[in-house]
């Protein structure tokens, strides 16, 4: 079945999501009976490119991959202005899907929020892997969504593609979700390993972090827990039905922590991590984000470098645990594909 989509943003996981639809287009297309065709993607730094008959996605890479802007694409395509503004090209392109992968605000939400609350208005389902709209105004878009009969997906928010919603939708459904806790930072997962495993002061593996890509030259949304806040925050809203804000989450990060509390911790057998949990009791929920340290049979304390991970507790399966990428390009462009392909079973149904 061919769905006309528009991307929204087509930077590391807009084009790693392209790289797979290209390379994955007959196979997409054989098991799934599913074929994208991106009609128009606008991003604010590259510009914009409308093609109402579809765009060839490997003329669309190469141009980009040649610092090009997008209206410079080679191929068929409407004459547009060198960069349309989202909301217009929601309302002017037809499509049945948005997929919205801008920058993230964690404080407003926005531009993010608008332009998904445009689409859904629009009648064009929509999958995302912005925390900012997941974060501060989830029950608002489903609530939105379903008044429009549409879709709002978000499996890329939370651990990139590894399968979180995913996961509990369909493998555990039926299951009470009583806590979810674990490791939803790869920065701070990488800076802990390190200050154990090679015996290096906190400055010393955050520089390593840095080096590697793994942090930003400003680290504070992830050493501090706010990145973290905003990931169990979607859980709490998304898993269990809470109305959460992240100021209604217990924060403390990893800064202070020294090599000697590491070591002191590994010498009585336990395990630092930075650990984001969500607990239902009742209709209370609470959630937090702090270091704890983890007795060594915790399956969490395993997790090293920057992979993710997380326990689920439910009534009937007990506890669950999971583990995969929390970032990267090819990742996090797939949890856009797996949200695409959840569209496209339910109408296949």
């Amino acid at each position: 079945m061919e769905y006309k989509i528009i991307l929204i943003g087509c930077g590391t996981v807009g084009q790693g999501l392209l790289e797979i639809l290209e390379r994955k287009a007959e196979f997409l297309r054989d098991c799934y009976q599913f074929e994208p065709k991106i009609v128009a993607i606008t991003d604010l730094m590259k510009g914009t490119v409308v093609a109402p008959e579809g765009l060839q996605i490997q003329k669309v890479l190469g141009t980009l991959k040649e610092g090009k802007k997008l209206n410079q694409y080679p191929g068929p395509k409407q004459q547009t202005d060198d960069y349309l503004d989202p909301l217009d090209l929601i309302e002017q392109v037809e499509a049945d899907i948005m997929a919205e992968m801008t920058y993230t605000d964690i404080k407003t939400g926005e531009p993010a929020t608008s332009y998904i609350k445009k689409a859904l208005r629009m009648g064009k389902h929509v999958v995302t892997s912005n925390k900012g709209p997941a974060a501060l105004h989830y029950q608002e878009l489903k609530e939105l969504a379903h008044l429009n009969r549409r879709h709002f997906r978000i499996e890329g928010t939370v651990m990139s593609g590894t399968p979180v919603f995913h996961l509990f939708e369909n493998g555990l459904a039926g299951n009470d979700l009583r806590e979810v806790k674990g490791i939803l930072n790869g920065t701070t997962n990488f800076i802990l390993s390190q200050m154990e495993l090679d015996g290096l002061e906190y400055d010393e593996a955050l520089k390593l972090a840095q080096q590697l890509g793994y942090a930003e030259a400003d680290p504070t949304a992830d050493v501090e827990g706010f990145d973290a806040v905003a990931k169990v925050v979607i859980l709490a809203n998304a898993l269990m039905g809470g109305q959460l804000k992240p100021a209604d989450v217990r924060r403390q990060g990893i800064s202070h922590l020294r090599k000697k509390d590491i070591l002191e911790a590994r010498e009585a057998g336990l395990r630092y991590k930075l650990i984001a949990s969500v607990k239902k009791d009742g209709k209370k929920i609470e959630a937090s984000v702090a270091p704890q340290k983890l007795p060594l049979t915790d399956p969490l304390a395993g997790v090293m470098g920057a992979q993710n991970a997380l326990t689920f507790d439910t009534d009937l399966m007990g506890k669950v645990t999971i583990q995969g990428a929390g970032a990267g390009r090819t990742e996090t462009g797939f949890s856009i594909l797996s949200d695409l392909l959840a569209i496209s079973r339910c109408a296949l149904k």
